[in-house]
């Protein structure tokens, strides 16, 4: 009975272990998963003798390269109270696969870290079709009105305005042919009669 108590326990505790949250993790985002702009990087650093931590990334195909530059997003000098670790920032990035990296350095001297790879970036992809934008000119045709069968009367979206001149005002200084004529005879007529007046004085002059 003693015996069968003790395997109970046992079989108990491992399976607590089994289903008990890793103390260090990354939670989001997870291998797979297309990130674009503005990032919120989840998890948890719930270890003993925490010293300080490191939230960095770098191009996934150096991960495996002891030598390859890491990045850091944010540092730690204690354990974060919110699932919440950082929001990483993508928008300066060229597009292409990345690696997250969650170190935490003990009071002891050791290091324990997760990794998640496989983190594609896609910040200047290209939409396939355009979206609609406010300020993008609209234009709104209105079909002509026309008559089935008459097609000699124009709508009045088909008749043309031409702008109409003013006459000008009659001249009154203007002489017309009548009148030149008019005056041309008068003159004449008043040429001859004092022609014909002065004459009869000079005859007068000499008889007398």
């Amino acid at each position: 009975m003693l015996n069968l108590q003790i395997v109970m326990l046992r079989l108990f505790l491992i399976l607590s272990l089994l289903f008990q949250d890793a103390p260090l993790a990354i939670t989001a985002p997870q291998p797979g998963e297309t990130l674009h702009e503005l990032v919120e990087i989840q998890g948890r650093m719930d270890l003993p003798h925490f010293a300080s931590a490191e939230l960095a990334f770098t191009f996934d195909q150096s991960v495996s390269d002891p030598a390859a530059g890491w990045f850091v997003i944010q540092t730690f000098s204690q354990p974060p109270t919110d699932s919440v670790l950082s929001v990483w920032d993508t928008t300066a990035l060229t597009d292409g696969v990345y690696a997250l990296r969650l170190r935490v350095f003990l009071l002891d001297g050791n290091v324990q870290e997760v990794l998640i790879s496989n983190l594609t970036i896609r910040n200047n992809e290209q939409l396939s079709t355009p979206a609609f934008r406010p300020t993008d000119p609209v234009f709104n045709f209105q079909p002509l009105n026309e008559t089935p069968g008459d097609s000699s009367q124009p709508t009045p979206a088909q008749i043309t305005m031409y702008p109409t001149s003013t006459p000008l005002p009659p001249n009154l200084a203007a002489l017309t042919a009548s009148s030149i004529i008019n005056i041309f005879w008068k003159s004449a007529v008043t040429v001859l009669a004092l022609f014909a007046f002065v004459s009869f004085i000079l005859r007068l002059r000499k008889n007398i």
